[in-house]
């Protein structure tokens, strides 16, 4: 993904976390990335990286898969240790960066916070996270108690409603 045409300042644009740096890969300054991209592999595609608390920019010069792995080499880390200080810090880009996505098609982002009800207007809770399992998403709604619903289009999600804030699913309330 390209840098925006404009910029905001950095304090008004909202910023997503895609991924991690997991550690440092081999003694030349690349790091291995954990990637919450689809695909994975995307990650790489996105200018600037904001890395940590501090949303350091950090500008990827190299990358690619190493076995079931990846790993990039950051503009200015050329060594094990440089590589090693940034282990365990998030990866994230300003949302602007993001593309825009067909319809019925969420990120992630905008459906955590998002209220869950039932069709007759029962709310369950609200989306504290999503997961991914292999088989389908599922969102943890936190209420009363704690529910893990699958985010499946049609069978138990029946309608996203991004500006009401709210998510409409076909579950037992028991379960």
């Amino acid at each position: 993904m390209s840098e925006p045409d404009y910029e905001a300042p950095a304090a008004q644009r909202e910023v997503v976390v895609i991924g991690e740096v997991t550690g440092a890969h081999g003694v030349s300054g690349w790091v291995r990335v954990h990637s919450l991209t689809e695909p994975r592999e995307a990650i790489f595609e996105y200018r600037p990286w904001l890395l940590g608390d501090r949303l350091e920019e950090a500008r990827v010069s190299q990358s690619r898969t190493q076995g079931n792995r990846l790993v990039a080499l950051l503009e200015g880390t050329d060594d094990r240790a440089a590589a090693d200080a940034l282990a365990h810090r998030q990866i994230a880009v300003y949302r602007d960066q993001l593309p825009e996505l067909p319809r019925d098609r969420y990120y992630w982002i905008d459906l955590v916070g998002l209220a869950v009800r039932l069709a007759d207007g029962r709310e369950l809770g609200r989306i504290e996270k999503m997961l991914a399992t292999g088989a389908n998403d599922v969102m943890v709604v936190r209420g009363e108690r704690e529910r893990l619903i699958p985010f499946v289009p049609g069978p138990y999600v029946k309608q996203v409603d991004l500006e009401a804030g709210t998510v409409v699913v076909d579950w037992d309330p028991d379960f």
